[in-house]
């Protein structure tokens, strides 16, 4: 009897040092969050009423922040888009005005699932990418997002030869086109589901900081109508939706200097723990129903 209640005495005591040291330990505050906005897919080779344009437009000038910069994912040699006289001229206008471009595919076949491709297809859409984005950027190209968020080890591996890191999303916009539709309805509530979903992960520390901000990155399509008609209610809904959640923001909340976009992009790309996390919702399921 001695005996037992001797060790009640030692578990309640170990139990009261943990609290005290529990209670003591600083508190962590993440740092005041900053939006890496990405678009992917483009640029679109339209002549007229271009949405790649408008988006361009909008991030230089509208009431939330004047000056944004972004990172595109562009496919260089679509048909429809970087192989256009328009799309080669969107892409040294986005160059030209303190953009990052990154690389979603290289090759002619239209927005390729990378891991149905041979190796020696792939090798060749990330060569022939990457020396279209060196003409027109003159230095090499350091982030890559895979078509359809579908990688492998395999892909994972050529990437990194190639010195690409892969970034992929906090928050998706859902603003594709979805069987000939251009439009999201819920986009207020899905802003805000994502955006608690960011919350949730910030409060684990699980996003890594970048020069003193917590970079959280989103991702829209700049060959949607849709978001080029929408974009300047986009960035004021993210704002918007982050203080709803009781985020902190940095005082200029979207990144403004390509560089230190970059370099918070690159930190971001070396989140692998939970990376799973930073596929969007609809593509995870996908991958779990048809592998």
């Amino acid at each position: 009897m001695r005996f037992f209640l001797l060790r009640l005495c030692a578990i309640f005591w170990a139990a009261s040092c943990a609290i005290e040291a529990y209670a003591d330990a600083p508190v962590v505050t993440p740092a005041p969050v900053r939006f890496i906005l990405t678009f992917d897919d483009g640029p679109d080779g339209r002549e007229k009423d271009n949405p790649t344009a408008s988006i361009l437009a909008t991030l230089a000038e509208n009431p939330t922040q004047k000056d944004i910069k972004a990172i595109f994912f562009v496919q260089t040699r679509s048909s429809e888009g970087g192989a256009t006289a328009c799309g080669q001229a969107l892409l040294g206008r986005e160059h030209a005005q303190g953009h990052v471009l990154a690389l979603h595919d290289g090759s002619t076949l239209g927005h390729p699932n990378h891991c149905k491709l041979s190796d020696a297809v792939l090798e060749q859409s990330l060569n022939d990418g990457l020396a279209d984005l060196m003409t027109i950027a003159g230095r090499p190209t350091t982030l890559l997002r895979p078509p359809y968020w579908a990688y492998n080890e395999r892909t994972l591996a050529t990437y990194a030869r190639h010195g690409l890191a892969v970034l992929l999303t906090d928050i998706s916009a859902n603003d594709g086109k979805v069987w000939g539709y251009h439009g999201s309805p819920r986009r207020r509530s899905h802003m805000a589901s994502e955006m608690a979903h960011v919350k949730e992960r910030m409060q684990r520390s699980e996003i890594p900081g970048a020069d003193g901000a917590t970079p959280i990155v989103v991702t829209f399509h700049d060959t949607n109508d849709y978001t080029a008609e929408h974009m300047q209610e986009y960035l004021h809904m993210l704002v918007d939706e982050a203080r709803r959640a009781g985020l902190t923001l940095a005082a200029r909340p979207f990144y403004d200097d390509g560089a230190t976009l970059e370099r918070a992009a690159l930190i971001r790309a070396h989140d692998v723990a939970h990376r799973a996390d930073m596929v969007p919702a609809q593509w995870r399921w996908l991958y779990w129903l048809f592998g």
